[in-house]
């Protein structure tokens, strides 16, 4: 996030017309030599000011590209930017930074001949900024409490998987697949066996680092409309449990067991801060029907919006790790939208759900 505040008024629009500029020095931490720079330009797309971003060498500034950011403004000096490193050039890694302003020229350094005759530096030695790894700590349910499917307007088709973690192959082989890919995804696991196959928890972690989701899937499989719903509480809040003790995560996504769903249990899941997301494509994969057969099942069925359940637990799934690749591989290049997150729901050693 960069936040300006400046002693007097400013508008962005009129910088490229006056020959003014106002930007952001990106600088090496290890020797404070300028890496790039992200300077405020005129109106954005939506009328509003808009970011650009300049790499930076020893023979000065390279092609400028747009930043997507978030910009505000409280008041006429002041301006608000929040932006992912990776859109200016920099990972999650200690950096230093100032700001150059050739707003106003009073007390200014000279530049490099061809470029602003003279700017500010704010401050006048670099500052160091740590940046670290972002740890996703919990997600929020929006909308609806019970979703069979996704928006029909947008080309985007949820993979989800269910009742693992499991052995037969490793989950980690899902994981890396789909990450080779860039396809995310959305795991909803059984509690009691995350203790057994990912006791640590790094294969969670590895998911949550790639951009997939984790989901309960409740502690033991049970038929959850038969509960009573202290002991529904009980089997979600176990789960969840198990999920935030590795990772630090907080699961805001379940799905129930067999599909088994009425609404007093959705309202029970909404009450504890879960979104309860149910499918409308089902390859059954379950039933071992061979790696072709699955793939051709998803892609006949699916459609905008589509959520398809598959299981990366409860049985062997090589069949379902074999058929991922061609639809991830179709996902990535199916058109303009994208494959959004999705979970295909784990279920114990051949139980369907």
């Amino acid at each position: 996030m960069w936040r300006l505040q400046l002693a007097k008024p400013f508008a962005p629009a009129a910088l490229a017309k006056d020959h003014r500029t106002l930007c952001l020095l990106i600088e090496r931490a290890g020797n404070d030599t300028v890496a790039g720079q992200v300077c405020v330009v005129g109106k954005g797309p939506q009328g509003g000011p808009r970011l650009i971003y300049e790499p930076i060498s020893a023979a000065g500034p390279g092609p400028a590209r747009p930043v997507t950011a978030t910009i505000t403004r409280s008041s006429s000096s002041e301006l608000t930017a929040s932006f992912r490193p990776r859109q200016v050039g920099v990972g999650y890694r200690p950096l230093r930074w100032q700001v150059t302003s050739a707003l106003w020229s009073a007390a200014c350094v000279r530049a490099h001949p061809g470029r602003t005759s003279c700017y500010v530096l704010v401050p006048l030695r670099p500052q160091l900024l740590a940046l670290h790894t972002p740890r996703l700590g919990g997600c929020l349910p929006a909308g609806r409490s019970e979703v069979f499917d996704g928006s029909a307007s947008k080309r985007e088709i949820a993979l989800t998987f269910d009742d693992g973690p499991g052995p037969d192959p490793p989950v980690l082989d899902f994981v890396n697949l789909l990450a080779r890919e860039h396809v995310p995804a959305t795991f909803f696991e059984i509690g009691e066996q995350i203790p057994e196959f990912d006791p640590t928890g790094s294969v969670e972690r590895a998911m949550l680092t790639d951009g997939d989701m984790i989901g309960d899937h409740s502690w033991s499989h049970p038929n959850m409309t038969a509960l009573s719903e202290p002991v529904q509480e009980t089997q979600l809040e176990q789960t969840a449990a198990a999920i935030r003790q590795r990772t630090g995560f907080t699961p805001c996504l379940w799905r129930p067991p067999y599909g088994s769903i009425d609404s007093r249990l959705v309202s029970v899941a909404r009450s504890l801060g879960m979104l309860t997301v149910m499918w409308d494509v089902d390859p059954s994969d379950y039933s071992l029907p061979g790696a072709t057969v699955i793939y051709r099942r998803v892609i006949a069925a699916a459609h905008n919006g589509a959520i398809v359940i598959q299981h990366f637990g409860g049985g062997p799934r090589y069949q379902t790790l074999a058929a991922l690749p061609v639809a991830a591989s179709l996902a990535v290049t199916s058109g303009p939208g994208r494959w959004a997150r999705a979970a295909l729901t784990p279920s114990p050693r051949g139980r369907r759900g």
